[in-house]
């Protein structure tokens, strides 16, 4: 009982380490300021940008085009996962290209995709939707599999019919699994957007890193990063409260 108010502070514990790290080595000159701006100036240059609607405006365009890509993801996704878990004729239609499409890194698909769609939104939403479709797919694709075979298998007793028989037993199942599938790829939807952007495009955080380290304006690209962590972790966060308000059963068992 006496280490339990230690819990909720306990996260934090690393983030505060690196960052009193990061404060020694600037401040004793350990790496030259040139490189590793100091915390002070990084923070002054994230709330300049901040202020001035420099970081704002890139952030939006920046979740403009992951909540379309991710989107489309998401419900190609969950559809094929949940088609392919209950049907094995299905799965062994799509496993082996699906399989092999996935071994490619989702920037290898950027100067295809910008031939096919040019370099507008186009082509960077298409990059972050293969890149988060397959954490999705297989997720789903596990949580339906590790359905209980005895709840199948009382549901066809009761002669359910293929859907009921997926909102009744296989969804209730495979939901947790859909949820860490659904985190992992917005995760990585966040790097394919800023990989994307570095590469081509002329607008979003991706491109101001990438026009800030080209100018060794190294404070705006740590301000950058800042940014996509904090967003990044108040996406995670938002998913995860939704995750725990669908699925209560699975948060009593913990």
């Amino acid at each position: 009982m006496k280490n339990k108010p230690l819990w909720p502070a306990l996260p934090f514990f690393l983030p505060l380490g690196i960052v009193l790290l990061w404060v020694y080595v600037s401040r004793h000159g350990i790496l030259p300021a040139l490189l590793l701006p100091g915390p002070g100036t990084v923070m002054a240059t994230f709330w300049g940008q901040l202020t001035a609607g420099t970081l704002k405006t890139d952030i939006f365009v920046s979740l403009r085009r992951i909540l379309s890509g991710y989107t489309l993801a998401a419900a190609a996704g969950i559809s094929l996962g949940v088609i392919m878990g209950m049907s094995r004729l299905a799965e062994r239609l799509f496993s082996l290209t699906f399989t092999s499409i996935r071994q490619i890194p989702m920037l290898a698909w950027v100067p295809l995709l910008i031939i096919w769609f040019g370099i507008g939104e186009q082509s960077k939403v298409a990059v972050i939707f293969i890149a988060a479709y397959f954490p999705v797919l297989m997720n789903t694709l596990n949580g339906i599999r590790r359905t209980d075979p005895k709840l199948i298998e009382v549901g066809r007793m009761y002669h359910l019919n293929p859907f009921k028989l997926f909102v009744k037993i296989y969804l209730p199942s495979a939901l947790p699994g859909i949820f860490v599938g659904l985190k992992l790829g917005l995760g990585i939807s966040w790097m394919a957007v800023v990989g994307a952007e570095m590469i081509a495009a002329s607008s979003g955080i991706g491109f101001r890193l990438n026009d800030a380290r080209s100018l060794m304006h190294f404070p705006v690209v740590f301000s950058g990063m800042l940014a996509i962590a904090v967003t990044g972790v108040l996406m995670d966060w938002l998913l995860t409260l939704i995750a725990r308000t669908a699925t209560p059963w699975e948060q009593s068992r913990h």
